[in-house]
């Protein structure tokens, strides 16, 4: 009976363990805690009623730390450098980089959901109308969300009203170079017509990315984004490594600095967290604690 009970609580800590998304970071001669939060871009906001200690850890600390300042993304210089970086630059087209097929079907889309023609802006890249997609297709199949509400925006905007400093992992620029010019144009193309072609198959992988994460199942949502289909539609290595694993080297190397300065709330995507190569590993092999807040 006792061993039964203990298997119990070894199982109900477990599930714990792997359900969380804000994490407290001592140690090191750290003066005070930081503390480290997953974001999910297509999470409602209402989820933060239910991460346990998330009020008290952001305002405990003295500054807010982000992929990027939400803040800088509306100033006029950061829109005209978004204009510039998703447009293309060479003389080919959408028209060029697509089949007659795929063109019609990426145009249906762009016509029903962007409410534009490709023929309008025939040099737009297609990892914009990609981007986009994915936001637009799970606001108009699984609603509950607004794309106005989202976590990062919210932890800065609370963190500026109380008087906190905002600090940048990434500058736009960074961002928008490996949004758009990471992958060749035919790549772009590529993956714009995979993620198209099967559009109820991307809304289930939204909907299980999203539920594990209400869940605050990080290694739910690791191992959703690690699934394969087995074809030219999966993320290659290198696309891998220069969305998730180098980022997350990089950041491991800037996040001390930041932490030692002052007790900092650093709000990051959860994909970002977990794994061999996540931000929590990483920062425990420098010697930090990390430990699931409750």
């Amino acid at each position: 009976m006792k061993l039964k009970l203990f298997l119990f609580f070894l199982a109900c800590f477990s599930l714990n363990t792997n359900a969380q998304l804000l994490w407290k970071i001592t140690g090191k001669g750290l003066k005070a805690p930081s503390y480290l939060m997953g974001t999910h871009h297509l999470a409602p906001l209402s989820i933060i009623d239910s991460i346990k200690g998330m009020q008290t850890a952001l305002n405990s600390t003295t500054q807010v730390i982000g992929e990027l300042n939400m803040s800088d993304i509306h100033k006029p210089a950061n829109i005209q450098l978004l204009q510039q970086k998703m447009m293309i630059e060479c003389d080919t087209t959408l028209q060029t980089l697509l089949s007659p097929s795929d063109y019609d079907m990426v145009n249906k889309f762009t016509k029903e959901y962007l409410n534009f023609e490709l023929s309008q802006v025939p040099k737009l890249k297609p990892a914009f109308i990609s981007n986009n997609a994915v936001v637009i297709i799970y606001v108009k199949h699984v609603g509950n969300f607004n794309p106005q509400e989202q976590l990062d925006s919210y932890f800065q905007k609370q963190g500026t009203e109380k008087g906190k400093k905002i600090e940048a992992l990434e500058t736009l620029d960074f961002q928008l170079n490996i949004l758009y010019n990471s992958s060749s144009l035919q790549r772009q193309a590529q993956l714009l017509v995979c993620g198209l072609s099967d559009i109820p198959q991307a809304i289930n992988d939204l909907k299980r990315l999203t539920e594990a994460y209400i869940a605050q199942d990080l290694n739910l949502m690791l191992k959703i984004s690690e699934e394969r289909r087995g074809n030219s539609c999966d993320p290659s290595p290198r696309e891998m490594e220069s969305m998730i694993t180098a980022r997350n080297q990089t950041w491991a190397k800037k996040l001390p600095t930041l932490i030692e300065t002052a007790p900092s709330f650093i709000a990051v995507g959860a994909l970002h967290l977990p794994g061999e190569e996540g931000l929590i590993n990483l920062l425990r092999a420098q010697g930090y604690q990390i430990e699931a807040v409750w």
